[in-house]
């Protein structure tokens, strides 16, 4: 008997441009590859239809996100808020599938109990309680500080009602410990992410800079690149490559500004890609300690040598593929150390071992439909 399944995703999935949609697409393909019988709902605001969905999907609905003065609410989270369309509990109430939703942002009708005679499961990308706090802690602008407090606070409380009504699957082991002890969830699980890797291609020997990179818009990495450079690098006389979307003026001045260290503005995957396998020392520290960083799974998989701190790591399972350090004086120190080791093959056969066992996509798709059916 065919597998029908609802998915609802937090926004298009496609195209693979950046962390956010990595999970989502790849676990598209891997259930489509199983044999289930897809239908998608994904909300739009700046990304566009994709027709590459189709070859995956039975059916693929798009919804618009409402704008930012229609979504204000004292209850409920702007992220959820803005995704309430009727149209897509319409279309959810046609038939009697489960549904899978990508992210509390998707969770409204849950909430509201309409989807209460269905199979529900909820993948939670982030604790987004947690997660809006360290935004605001990073934010120096006053009115979007305050609306990531405002967010945070609002979440904890959404978050809170909402954790008894659906199986929930995180992507870390971190954040079923935390909803397990802030809101007491007993039917939560840990599910790997989904990715685009069948093979640890690191290359053997040494590259040529240290690499920091992700989306440079969000400002909890941009704190991260200005922290690296304040503290870091420029009590190192050793080349920095900076590379991802949408970097600030005040960030490219601030690079700019660095000898020895150049700032690379939306580079396209490819360029992205060939930089990450060029670099030598991956330098990617966290003031977020919450969900998974897909960017480190990338140099993981595709690069050599990963400098992180526990905040990154911390109930990833990734610590014994990366090295070490918590305050500037350690990733300096660590720094000059890898810079001069060759990357060897026995630790890329150690990451091939990680993508065989626990992001083996194959695996996690038939443990995710476990919990469907």
């Amino acid at each position: 008997m065919d597998k029908h399944l609802h998915i609802v995703c937090l926004e298009v999935p496609c195209p693979v441009d950046y962390g956010g949609v990595v999970d989502l697409f790849y676990k598209i393909k891997s259930l489509h590859q199983r044999g289930v019988k897809i239908h998608l709902h994904c909300f739009t605001k700046n990304r566009t239809p994709r027709e590459e969905l189709n070859k995956y999907c039975e059916t693929v609905n798009y919804y618009q996100r409402k704008s930012n003065n229609k979504s204000f609410s004292l209850s409920i989270p702007f992220i959820v808020n803005s995704r309430v369309n009727e149209a897509l509990i319409t279309n959810l109430k046609k038939d009697n599938y489960p549904v899978l939703l990508e992210g509390i942002h998707c969770t409204y009708y849950l909430k509201t109990r309409q989807l209460n005679t269905r199979k529900v499961i909820v993948r939670l990308h982030n604790a987004e309680f947690a997660y809006y706090k360290q935004l605001a802690k990073q934010e120096k602008n006053l009115f979007k500080k305050l609306y990531f407090l405002n967010e945070s606070r609002l979440l904890k409380k959404y978050e809170k009602a909402i954790a008894g009504k659906a199986t929930f699957l995180a992507v870390s082991k971190q954040d079923v410990d935390l909803y397990q002890k802030e809101f007491k969830a007993t039917d939560i699980h840990y599910l790997p992410v989904f990715l685009p890797y069948t093979l640890a291609v690191g290359k053997e020997g040494k590259g040529c800079f240290c690499l920091y990179h992700g989306n440079l818009s969000i400002n909890e990495n941009e704190g991260a690149v200005i922290w690296l450079l304040q503290n870091v690098f420029s009590k190192l006389n050793l080349p920095f490559v900076i590379a991802g979307k949408n970097p600030s003026p005040k960030l490219q001045k601030f690079a700019h500004d660095h000898q020895h260290t150049c700032i690379v503005a939306n580079p396209t995957g490819k360029e992205l890609q060939d930089m990450i396998c060029k670099a030598h020392i991956h330098v990617l520290p966290s003031f977020n300690s919450t969900g998974i960083k897909l960017k480190l799974l990338n140099a993981i998989f595709n690069g050599r040598h990963c400098l992180v701190n526990k905040a990154g790591v911390e109930g990833s399972g990734l610590e014994a593929f990366c090295h070490l350090a918590e305050d500037a004086e350690g990733f300096k120190n660590k720094i000059e150390e890898l810079y001069t080791q060759p990357f060897t093959e026995q630790e890329a056969q150690k990451r091939q071992g990680l993508l065989q066992t626990v992001y083996n996509n194959e695996a996690n798709a038939r443990q995710l439909t476990a919990f469907l059916w």
